[in-house]
């Protein structure tokens, strides 16, 4: 299959190719590069999303996906990390990031103590003391920056991505614990992207 004509790159990747927006990436307009520190996940590229500016040069991609890979920054260091997202994107480009809710996680947290079950995933059941500190087991195991060094509710990360340089965020909570933020560079055209993205079921339209 062809190239496409975007470029995705796909920051902190895991496993496999970009699940998040398969439907996205299979309609062939859009080539993923895949990078993240683990090199038993086979990415494109071994290196930390801390360190985006050592790989590429600036204005190098149309879209960024971030999905639960923040979190595992220290503190001081997610702004700097958000600043080399803005540099390596074109100016039409976006940031899609997605990481835990803490606002939800507390709530849970209240009613069902830190080893209440809130979900179960393809590891196991998720607890609230792991989307606080990092997947418990993934830990125990030897996969030590899986750990959680900070945290995000939607008006951090919206408040970062925007002092950042990104012009405009539309950041909620699902009902998942979950939170999305979705950025756009200056010269992004939010509606084409948000017909990107609906293809992969993402309805990230602003309320009313």
């Amino acid at each position: 299959m062809p190239l496409g004509n975007k470029k995705l790159l796909n920051a902190g990747c895991g496993p496999g190719p970009g699940h998040r927006l398969g439907r996205m990436l299979e309609a062939g307009a859009w080539e993923e590069v895949r990078l993240d520190i683990d090199p038993e996940v086979k990415p494109d590229l071994v290196g930390s999303i801390s360190d985006l500016e050592t790989f590429f040069p600036e204005a190098s991609f149309d879209g960024i996906l971030c999905s639960h890979v923040l979190e595992h920054l220290f503190a001081h260091e997610v702004y700097p990390a958000l600043l080399q997202f803005r540099k390596v994107l074109k100016p039409g480009g976006f940031a899609l990031v997605m990481c835990p809710d803490l606002e939800s996680v507390a709530r849970h947290l209240i009613e069902h103590g830190l080893a209440g079950v809130a979900y179960n995933s393809a590891v196991g059941p998720i607890r609230a003391l792991d989307m606080i500190y990092g997947h418990s087991p993934s830990i125990e195991g030897g996969r030590h920056y899986m750990a959680h060094r900070t945290g995000f509710t939607a008006e951090r990360l919206g408040n970062l991505l925007l002092s950042a340089g990104f012009t405009s965020v539309n950041a909620r909570a699902d009902a998942h614990f979950e939170l999305c933020a979705l950025a756009f560079m200056a010269d992004a055209n939010p509606k084409a992207i948000l017909a990107d993205l609906a293809t992969s079921g993402f309805d990230l339209q602003e309320g009313p």
